[in-house]
């Protein structure tokens, strides 16, 4: 799909499809979209009325104009103008473009209000929602769709001049539909080698470095916790340690860990029908969303050092499984009574907290589907973050709003880490039941002891059932537009 920065109108536009973007002070229709309306001989606004239209942010209507400069005309509503905000551009650009793609539309025409006299923001929000929208994900099926139709060029009418945006929209959505991929694909594809691999080809096409790992050196860095993990499955350990270095000095250091557990039976404590064993494939959601800034942040370059990990592994059922009691040293000399084989994802994120933070970093963030605490509480739509940091919280949660992925700040109660006390062990590695998305949070600070770190734990938005704005039934790339816009505005 192609992309113009356009200098045209809706009156001089020409194409298969045009469609308008109307907030609800729009009607009625006043200025250039009256106009519009007179040339189009009175067909917008009865598009209008025939479809009842109000101008809801949901809201879409399309009809056929027939001969003329264009073939069919749409109108996406945009709710009301004082809370139209990037968030409600790039949904309704998803709107448009899947109005076009049902239309059989290749040419598409976007004119839509510029956001707050952000022309280069809009551009980039109207890109992300049509890229993502039109995503669709074949890999596994054996036959195509034979009524899928593809949009081939996407014009943004009065965004004359924003090449760069439109560039790095794109460059953004190559690491959002990465994660998607790795999300989506099942257990016995992506494997822990897989994702090395997926490392090992950013770093040959976007000038990182890589370094791998292998489970003789993580003995040797004393990682048991993660080793703990590993050790029932049939499959090596790799430990990914992604590097992105700007050509001049940088500005700051930073370190993003996902959690890579590319699939999670629940060890020992096995997870059973029900609980959904089926969907463990998306356990290394986190690590999909960092490897997916990492192509992003290879493509823009930022000013900004990047050191990009992942404890990559699967938490199996065997002979040599950990199991329920056992003590496991960490890389920092702390010892963990394992409670509760399938809070697996925190004891390899331990060794990984205490690797990052050994590279002097200036902040470490953390991602991880780390617990169903965290979808009771927050429901699916939403990551929870954690962090003792209230500058590294803001700056994040500000990432949040630009890039539309929803982020709710939550407390780290420090009492409640009389829950995870062990009698025998430093800790145990869960805690009571109630506030169990805290206390996972608490055990992981354990392994911090200065750098500024903040923790998402995105159990529930990394996946939906259902059509939800720009994302289809499935995986939905969850934290690469955030960890991108926070990278990019470091420093």
């Amino acid at each position: 799909m192609n992309f113009l920065a356009s200098a045209q109108s809706c009156l001089d536009w020409s194409g298969d499809c045009l469609v308008i973007g109307l907030s609800e002070e729009s009607l009625p229709l006043t200025g250039i979209l009256a106009e519009l309306n007179d040339k189009l001989s009175g067909l917008l606004q009865e598009l209008i009325d025939e479809s009842e239209f109000e101008a809801k942010a949901t809201s879409t209507a399309i009809l056929r104009v027939g001969s003329g400069p264009i073939r069919k005309l749409g109108i996406v509503g945009l709710g009301r103008a004082d809370e139209l905000n990037l968030e409600g551009l790039r949904q309704a650009a998803a709107r448009a473009a899947r109005l076009a793609q049902q239309a059989r539309c290749a040419q598409l025409g976007i004119s839509f209000p510029v956001w707050n006299n952000h022309p280069a923001l809009t551009a980039q929000a109207l890109v992300e929602g049509a890229i993502l929208a039109l995503y669709q994900d074949t890999r596994f099926k054996s036959e195509a769709d034979p009524a899928h139709f593809q949009v081939e060029q996407v014009h943004l009418l009065e965004l004359s001049g924003q090449d760069a945006a439109i560039q790095s929209a794109q460059q953004i959505c190559d690491g959002v539909l990465l994660a998607r991929q790795l999300v989506a694909a099942p257990p016995n594809v992506v494997t822990p080698l897989r994702l090395a691999d997926t490392a090992a080809e950013i770093a040959r096409d976007h000038g990182l470095t890589l370094a791998i790992l292998e489970r003789a050196d993580c003995e040797k860095l004393g990682m048991g916790a993660y080793l703990g993990v590993a050790q029932a499955s049939d499959l090596p350990p790799k430990f990914i340690h992604l590097t992105y270095q700007p050509e001049g000095t940088p500005t700051r250091k930073l370190a993003i860990i996902g959690k890579g557990l590319t699939f999670d039976s629940g060890g020992l404590n096995l997870k059973t029908g029900g609980s959904g064993i089926e969907m463990m494939k998306i356990d290394m959601g986190g690590a999909a969303a960092m490897l997916g800034a990492a192509k992003a942040v290879g493509q823009l370059k930022p000013e900004v050092e990047v050191h990009f990990i992942s404890a990559a592994t699967e938490n199996m059922v065997s002979g040599h499984a950990m199991r329920p009691g056992d003590i496991l040293t960490a890389s920092n000399g702390k010892t963990i009574e394992v409670n509760n084989t399938d809070a697996e994802g925190r004891l390899t994120l331990a060794d990984a907290l205490v690797y990052a933070e050994a590279l002097q970093v200036d902040a470490i963030v953390d991602l991880a589907t780390l617990t169903g605490a965290c979808v009771v509480a927050l429901g699916d739509d939403m990551s929870a973050l954690y962090s003792p940091d209230p500058a590294l919280g803001d700056e994040l949660l500000k990432a949040a709003e630009v890039s539309g992925e929803k982020v709710w700040k939550m407390p780290l109660e420090e009492k409640y880490f009389e829950g995870l006390k062990s009698v025998v062990a430093d800790m145990k590695n869960t805690g009571p039941r109630a506030g169990g998305s805290i206390t996972a949070a608490l055990f992981l600070k354990q392994f911090i002891k200065e750098t500024a770190w903040a923790h998402l734990d995105i159990a529930g938005p990394v996946w939906t059932d259902k059509e939800n704005g720009y994302n289809s039934p499935g995986a939905t790339g969850y934290g690469v537009r955030m960890l991108v816009q926070w990278i990019t505005t470091s420093g």
